[in-house]
């Protein structure tokens, strides 16, 4: 019954910022220990990131959580109490390292140094500066697993025991090995924190954008997390926006590049809704807040990069599997190493610096960040370009689309239409038809109720939302259908260009017809040609008449249209032409396409639409601009390469290094050189990402 009530429990969400993680071992040994804590549903771990994103149900606390992370070996605290970047103790280390290091490659290459003068250095080298190998690699042990620490303490060691015993023995010196292996080790770990920093920016940016205080209209300065819904604030000129709110008072230009990627500055008045992070640029605004501080689209917007960031794909899932058993692997190869240089007559010496070579050049911190690292530069420069993925998999689903379905008003049109011509089909002249329309308009969120509202005209009463087909609703006691031709059946079809909308009452009475025209966004076309020139086809799928329909894809060049269907209908042609092996996107922007988005490969919402069509994507596009479709699939494509060849040259890397090792090719130092190579390598051609921009 207890077990019962736990799986109850609602679930809750922990983030958790972890400590001491160096390779793709380690992220599978903290998610293992974190499942294992009673009451975890599901724990991720993103070794970028460094970051643990944990599921919980019943009374889980961090705690515990965190005492079995530390169990293993690992510091675990909430993200927001986690240290600041420490990187400056790293340079001081590194430092430390390298000039420790100089005396002892003096004696080995170049010039014969006092015996002593070297030993003191690779000593401190070894047990000073290598010491955090030592406490992660018998946490490893402990916990009955094994890291990348473990190899590089044993194999440092076994070359520093050795070059020991020399010392004494008058034999060669190996100290040359162990701190090359250190020092070189430390160097690609600082500079993949340096590239892991880097690239998490996204989110830290984002921080920045809020400012530290808000002014109250009453002459009060609060900070921004007491701000409630409905409060009145002040913007001044060069000031950004801290909440969510709507303009009361004032008129002037406000720079959202940093929130939708748009470049130039936009004009906002009396009525218009500015987002968190916006900069005002020339004028004082009066603003009611309309979201409370944590629920803005600069926070929502936050949690979908970090979502995303530490996601994790399917490729990555198995990365994670191999490194799990790649250690133990490991060891048994560096054995046989030893083992088989001795029967072949080798010194043991020659034995044991081989099976060193193996131990340091094995290291699977590459294929820990190849995939991690790829993510996190993909997501920075999307969230650059206004670009939002909700996480990893929407990535690997966007970067394989074959067709991409289009919704037409408010995604390749502009979405405010204007009223051409009414229309009267009873005993009602237009004025009483057009305030009618007024009415049950003032509550509805589609585009082609704008046009309609008038200042001053009580909105509609028992008011209801009909998706794909339009509202129904109350006005002086009488009950008013308000929508396209299936909310009205058997209403007349003007035979022009326009889009038609039709005023009914409850029983279906035609009172009144409205035309309306609706222009093509400015870089609708030439969305629709870069995705042909993508090879990913194109179709429109919309409520609309076929005419106007048909018109509009002709203007774009669109290649197929499926004309006045119902979200029910659109989500039946995506699942359809999933079923003929197609992988399909969907970009639209109303609660009509919902159910489309939520059925498609790879949804697309447009950032300004509804909610419920921002929440059932898997892609959010911050601008209203078609043109960012193709891009966000460019994108996808791209980060998806590079997250491939990075995998590819990890496993490439230990193929070649591993036999090279066993066989003698390979000095310690050397496989110490080439193991950071390769992380840096990966990390290197991942943020490569960084200079892509939208087109």
């Amino acid at each position: 019954m207890k077990a019962m009530d736990q799986t109850l429990a609602p679930s809750r969400d922990i983030e958790l910022s972890i400590g001491g993680m160096t390779c793709a071992s380690c992220v599978a040994r903290v998610e293992k220990v974190l499942g294992r804590v009673p009451g975890v549903q599901a724990a991720s771990v993103n070794l970028a990131l460094e970051r643990a994103h944990v599921t919980v149900s019943g009374e889980v606390g961090l705690e515990a959580l965190a005492a079995a992370v530390e169990r293993a070996g690992y510091s675990a605290v909430p993200v927001k109490s986690a240290r600041p970047d420490a990187s400056w103790r790293e340079q001081i280390e590194l430092m430390a390292a390298f000039l420790l290091a100089v005396p002892v490659v003096l004696d080995s290459m170049v010039m014969p140094v006092p015996p002593m003068v070297p030993l003191i250095c690779a000593t401190l080298v070894q047990f000073w500066l290598g010491a955090r190998f030592y406490r992660a690699g018998f946490l490893a042990l402990r916990a009955g697993s094994g890291n990348m620490d473990l190899l590089v303490a044993l194999g440092t060691s076994a070359a520093y025991g050795l070059s020991l015993w020399d010392v004494f023995a008058g034999g060669p010196l190996y100290l040359e090995s162990s701190v090359a292996v250190i020092a070189l080790v430390r160097l690609g770990k600082y500079l993949e924190g340096q590239a892991k920093r880097d690239a998490a920016k996204a989110v830290l940016g984002l921080q920045a954008l809020r400012p530290e205080l808000a002014h109250l209209a009453s002459g009060e300065d609060v900070v921004p997390a007491r701000l409630r819904v409905d409060d009145e604030i002040l913007i001044r000129p060069g000031e950004r926006v801290p909440v969510d709110g709507e303009i009361l008072e004032g008129e002037g230009s406000l720079d959202e590049s940093p929130v939708t990627g748009e470049a130039l500055p936009q004009p906002r008045g009396k009525g218009a809704k500015l987002l968190a992070g916006t900069l005002n640029l020339d004028a004082v605004l009066r603003l009611r807040v309309t979201a409370l501080p944590g629920e803005s689209f600069l926070d929502r917007m936050a949690r979908l990069i970090e979502q995303a960031q530490s996601a994790k794909p399917r490729v990555q899932k198995l990365a994670d599997r191999v490194s799990a058993w790649f250690v133990p692997m490991v060891l048994g190869i560096a054995a046989l190493t030893f083992a088989g240089w001795l029967l072949h007559g080798a010194p043991v010496a020659t034995a044991l610096i081989n099976a060193v070579s193996v131990l340091v050049i094995a290291c699977p911190c590459a294929l820990g960040l190849a995939t991690p690292a790829a993510i996190l530069a993909g997501t920075g420069a999307a969230a650059k370009a206004g670009i939002l993925f909700r996480d990893a998999d929407a990535i690997e689903a966007a970067a394989k689309i074959d067709v991409l379905a289009f919704d037409k008003t408010g995604t390749l049109t502009t979405g405010t239409p204007t009223l051409a011509e009414i229309r009267p089909l009873a005993d009602l002249d237009e004025e009483r038809l057009r305030a009618i329309a007024a009415s049950l308009a003032a509550r509805d969120t589609h585009p082609l109720s704008l046009p309609l509202r008038q200042d001053g005209v009580a909105p509609a009463t028992a008011f209801k939302a009909l998706p794909g087909q339009g509202v129904q609703g109350e006005v002086a006691g009488v009950a008013y259908l308000f929508g396209s031709a299936r909310l009205v059946p058997h209403a007349p079809a003007p035979g022009d260009a326009l889009t038609w909308s039709y005023l009914a009452l409850a029983d279906g009475t035609k009172l009144g017809a409205f035309g309306f025209t609706d222009t093509p966004r400015p870089d609708a076309a030439q969305a629709v040609a870069r995705l042909h020139a993508m090879g990913i086809k194109t179709l429109l799928l919309t409520g609309d008449r076929a005419a106007v329909a048909q018109a509009l894809a002709s203007s774009l060049g669109i290649e197929r249209v499926e004309a006045e269907t119902t979200p029910e209908q659109k989500r039946d042609i995506i699942v359809n032409l999933q079923k003929q092996g197609q992988r399909v996107a969907m970009l639209g922007d109303g609660i009509n396409d919902a159910a489309a988005l939520a059925a498609a490969d790879a949804g697309m919402a447009m950032g300004q639409g509804a909610d419920v069509a921002i929440e059932a994507a898997a892609i959010s596009l911050l601008r209203a601009a078609p043109s960012l479709a193709p891009a966000a699939l460019d994108l996808a494509r791209r980060t998806w390469r590079i997250l491939r060849q990075g995998l590819f040259w990890a496993l490439f890397y230990n193929a070649l290094g591993l036999p090279a090792a066993a066989f003698g090719l390979l000095s310690p130092a050397l496989a110490g050189a080439a193991m950071a190579a390769s992380s840096l390598c990966v990390l290197g051609n991942a943020l490569r990402l960084r200079q892509w921009r939208a087109s």
